[in-house]
This record gives structure tokens, C-alpha cells and sequence, in this order.
């Protein structure tokens, strides 16, 4: 089962996400502020991060850094989701080292379609 890790500091947005993302068939681990994250995309080996940049103790773009730096976790995807949306939003969070870019409020059709791309490059899809 694909395992995605949510980094949100919100109780209740990252209770949402983690719910809807259930019911979509992924499992779900998640983590309150980025030190946290960083230490759980080594326990858990998720297949993606959600990784809110605004967050407490270490924030998503150190904890993205931190991720994509460690030989045993900087294979794994990590989707920025952010409220914050301007175009030089979305490039500092790409020069961080995530692999794409979602605004908040979450549009889940679209977040999921950026998830299974991200997925995809990971681990492509055979052909029958």
C-alpha cells in the first residue's frame, strides 16, 4: 500500500487530508512541525511527502532540505502544500528540493493527480 507522510502543523487540515486520503486507498502517516517530519520520512520511508512549509520547530524548506540530503530519504518525492502562492513561493520551494508545488486551499482531484506523477517517476508503471 502506498504510504504518504503529511507534514501540517493544523490539527484540523492535516485531519482532513489524512482522512481523504484514506478513503482514497493510501496510508497515511503524519507529523506536526518539520523536525518531526524529517524524523518520520526515516521511520516510515513513505512513498510521498505533504509537506507544509510554514511550520513550527524547523520549517518545510529546512525540512525539505534535510530530507533531500539524506542519502536514505532523498529518493522520496516531496510535494510542497502551501498557502503561500506566488510564483516565487513556488520556485523557493523547488530550489529546497520539492518535487512539485500544491496550494492550499487543497483542490484534491488536482492534488491527486499530482500525486499519482509524482508516484509514477518512482516507481513507473509496467505494461501488461
Amino acid at each position: 500500500m502506498t504510504c504518504i507522510l503529511i507534514v501540517e502543523d493544523h490539527d484540523l487540515n492535516r485531519d482532513v487530508l489524512s482522512r481523504r486520503l484514506k478513503r482514497r486507498g493510501f496510508q497515511v502517516a503524519t507529523a506536526a512541525d518539520g523536525a518531526a517530519g524529517v524524523e518520520a520520512a526515516v521511520r516510515e520511508r513513505p512513498d510521498l511527502v505533504l509537506m507544509d512549509m510554514s511550520l513550527p520547530v524547523v520549517d518545510g524548506w529546512q525540512a525539505t532540505r534535510m530530507i533531500k540530503a539524506n542519502p536514505e530519504t532523498s529518493g522520496i518525492p516531496v510535494m510542497a502544500l502551501t498557502a503561500h502562492a506566488l510564483k516565487e513561493d513556488r520556485e523557493r520551494a523547488l530550489e529546497a528540493g520539492c518535487d512539485d508545488f500544491e496550494t492550499k486551499p487543497v483542490d484534491l482531484d488536482r492534488l491527486l493527480t499530482k500525486i499519482d506523477v509524482l508516484l509514477s517517476k518512482v516507481r513507473p508503471v509496467s505494461s501488461p
